[in-house]
């Protein structure tokens, strides 16, 4: 068995047992009046202690987060040498035929490495996602294969990955745990090609594609990470910062809109850095009470769920 066969039967493997260990259904991620559940994780980046959690172990939809980690395999081969930035990625009937947000660039048409990355990391396009996949991969089944064998690696205990897009998929599910994970492994073992995520625009050929993450240059010390919308998962985003030295990830997922999951995401992590202070001054945080106190909503996987906004994009990941 070559290395290359023996790396794919692993990730099988791997997929094999998250299967027989973790349900599959969908209805695990969406609530019984229909709508996705929302779940949430601050965790202090450095010393990967939990500050705040709802639901942060329970199996959801990550929509768009998938491409963190779709982006992490593509570092660790350009690391290892297998692949070069300027090496290129052709757009295969495959990559073209999936649904927005997407680039829109033709069959047999391609783009170099180094370009792929920005635009899934900053317009979150499913095509390139696909296309990187198949690069890298083979195809994107082995690929989802190598997704889900490294998050079994970096410890991702409810996560499996059916493709490299996020797409919706009802084998294909994380929790915000496993997204805060992720997040602060792509920082530690990344930390350069990290940069790609805090980027607000991104300009390919005539057209520049504006980041979907609103935080950025907006929240303080915040550089990354990536957002995500189905109908599956609701709004998501998983969001990094880093004040007086101190980095936090914030994880939100199964949010009713763009504008109440960035606005969890800003409470989480203004309550966080204050949470961190209190300890550096010798007190005691009580982060319930601090993001009670802050306006953020306690307990809301039990409450009733509301209804998603509406986007302008088709049945798929608009973000």
């Amino acid at each position: 068995m070559t290395l290359v066969a023996f790396r794919y039967w692993l990730a099988g493997m791997s997929l094999a047992l998250a299967t027989l260990v973790t349900p599959l259904s969908t209805a695990q991620a969406i609530s019984p009046l229909g709508g996705p559940r929302f779940a949430a994780v601050l965790m202090d980046a450095d010393t990967n202690e939990i500050l705040y959690a709802e639901q942060a172990t329970a199996i959801r939809h990550p929509a768009s987060i998938t491409k963190v980690m779709t982006l992490y395999i593509v570092f660790d081969a350009l690391d290892a040498g297998r692949l070069r930035l300027d090496d290129r990625v052709v757009m295969t009937p495959r990559a073209v035929s999936q649904r927005p947000s997407k680039l829109g660039i033709g069959v047999g048409q391609s783009l170099s490495v180094e370009e792929a990355i920005s635009v899934v990391a900053v317009k979150s396009a499913n095509d390139v996602a696909v296309a990187l996949a198949e690069k890298v991969g083979g195809s994107e089944e082995n690929f989802a294969r190598l997704m889900t064998a490294k998050a079994r690696q970096l410890g991702m205990r409810q996560t499996v990955f059916a493709n490299a897009s996020g797409l919706p998929d009802p084998a294909h599910f994380t929790s915000a745990q496993d997204i805060a994970i992720l997040s602060a492994a792509m920082i530690r073992h990344h930390p350069d090609r990290y940069r790609c995520f805090s980027e607000q625009s991104y300009s390919y050929g005539r057209l520049r594609l504006a980041n979907h993450n609103k935080l950025l240059g907006v929240v303080p010390g915040l550089d990354g990470i990536k957002t995500g919308f189905t109908n599956d998962s609701g709004f998501t985003l998983t969001a990094s910062a880093i004040r007086g030295g101190r980095r936090l990830i914030a994880v939100v997922l199964g949010s009713p809109s763009g504008w109440q999951r960035d606005r969890d995401i800003t409470t989480l992590l203004n309550t966080g850095f204050t949470a961190l202070d209190i300890r550096r001054n010798g007190g005691i945080e009580d982060m319930p009470a601090l993001l009670s106190s802050a306006g953020f909503t306690l307990n809301r996987s039990l409450r009733p769920v509301p209804q998603l906004a509406t986007l302008d994009v088709e049945e798929g990941d608009g973000e």
